[in-house]
């Protein structure tokens, strides 16, 4: 799949967040080695420790379903789901990607103007992991 249509999806799933809180919504769609695309969007919560993220709400999603070999993931986000810069996956979002991501695993932030392309090396250097 190419990116752009991953960058596609990732902005349809950032129509399902659920954001009354901070008002910003994100959307995530997960490509798998397969071909197989899972979308997700962060779910905030009022306690706010239990909001989950887009990013994890796709892998985890994905992981449910057997998936293990991941290719790329798309990540856009905006105040009130319109975009407006680089949503880069946070710090527990990272780690979760190298849970189950080699360094070299693509990750696409969506902007206004397109996509910027980084590996997961490049966002979460000297990581650890099995």
């Amino acid at each position: 799949m190419n990116p752009e249509k991953l960058c596609e999806l990732a902005k349809e799933a950032m129509t399902h967040a659920y954001a009354p809180y901070s008002g910003y919504r994100v959307g995530a769609a997960l490509l798998c080695a397969d071909g197989t695309v899972y979308q997700g969007c962060n779910i905030e919560n009022a306690a706010y420790s239990p909001t989950n993220c887009a990013e994890r709400t796709a892998f985890f999603k994905a992981i449910y379903d057997g998936q293990r070999d991941f290719a790329a993931i798309a990540i856009c986000g905006g105040k009130d789901g319109v975009i407006s810069g680089l949503f880069p996956p946070c710090g527990v979002c990272r780690q979760v990607m190298r849970e189950f991501c080699g360094e070299e695993f693509i990750i696409y932030m969506v902007t206004p103007e397109g996509y910027e392309k980084r590996t997961l090396a490049q966002l979460l250097p000297d990581s650890f992991s099995l």
